[in-house]
């Protein structure tokens, strides 16, 4: 089978981990980076043995697919283009902005018949995936972001830089439709909010308290999903996870058992599956979408405070 020609458009941080990936698959032909920054392309591209460009539109006669790791603020021009060469697109999160220009990019890739996939990474992250066939029926979620600042991010706050993936994976786990946001947040050290905290209602009445930091010193990735007989716990970092039950008088820990894998690598491999073989992807722009629905609502909540 003739191998899929890729690139990755921005190599900073997430993009030149994106091209390290593509560099060792065996089934891709990776031919291209490409950054404003050409001497950072250019450095990229020498250390991944592919071609370096400034100019995104000349990779369009030679990819069949294409990471694309700007700045958020980019996303929508730079995959609207990708999209309407009939170029496969996986786009880092969050998927756009604005819902308008997520829409807009959705049409556009249904209108070419081509892949547009979100970069929520968690939702391969080992731990995530091993769980699931011990959730019944989520009572109370509780998610922990916290890290660091990190300066290359500059155009977006907390909720859509971090607290974006919890927001994905609880909605992912709940498949259903969020009725209520109760939300505070402050600004600390940039013009967004950096710690934010919200408390999301579902049709159910299921509640999922998500807390996320990015002026925190020590990095903390968890989750806790509690059920009537049982909670189950996870380390995104570690890719770890318990379920405890209760047992007559006593809380009895199970640790479950997951083989570990490099969720990027798993997120890069599943996108070129769904290419290939025509999948729906598991995080499409629809589901892009719906998470930044929900982070755009959160956003507006926490404004008056900033």
């Amino acid at each position: 089978m003739e191998k899929l020609k890729v690139g990755v458009v921005g190599v900073g941080h997430l993009g030149a981990i994106h091209s390290k990936v593509y560099s060792r698959l065996d089934n891709v032909k990776f031919v291209g980076v490409c950054d404003c920054n050409l001497a950072r392309a250019i450095e990229i591209g020498q250390k991944f043995k592919t071609a370096s460009y400034s100019d995104y539109e000349k990779l369009f006669d030679k990819v069949d697919a294409v990471s694309i790791a700007v700045p958020t603020s980019l996303h929508y021009n730079v995959a609207k283009d990708f999209l309407k060469h009939k170029i496969h697109v996986l786009i880092e999160k969050p998927i756009t902005k604005t819902l308008s220009e997520a829409d807009e990019l959705i049409d556009i890739a249904k209108a070419n018949g081509v892949i547009l996939q979100v970069g929520h990474i968690e939702r391969f992250n080992s731990a995530v995936l091993a769980i699931e066939p011990y959730l019944k029926k989520p009572k109370f979620i509780e998610c922990q972001r916290l890290g660091p600042f990190h300066k290359r991010v500059k155009d977006v706050g907390v909720v859509l830089d971090l607290m974006i993936h919890d927001i994905d994976i609880v909605l992912g786990l709940m498949k259903q439709d969020v009725i209520n946001i109760e939300a505070v947040g402050l600004s600390t050290i940039s013009d967004y909010e950096d710690v934010a905290n919200v408390r999301l209602m579902f049709e159910d009445g299921t509640i999922a308290d998500i807390t996320a930091s990015r002026v925190t010193k020590d990095v903390v990735r968890k989750m806790r999903v509690f059920q009537e007989d049982s909670y189950v716990s996870l380390d995104y970092v570690t890719q770890e996870a318990a379920i405890f039950r209760k047992t007559e008088d006593k809380i009895v820990k199970e640790k479950i058992k997951i083989r570990k894998k490099e969720p990027l690598k798993k997120e890069l491999k599943s996108f070129i599956d769904c290419v290939k073989n025509q999948k729906r992807p598991i995080v499409s722009g629809v589901e892009g979408r719906r998470a930044l629905q929900v982070a755009l609502a959160i956003v507006e909540k926490i404004k008056p405070s900033i």
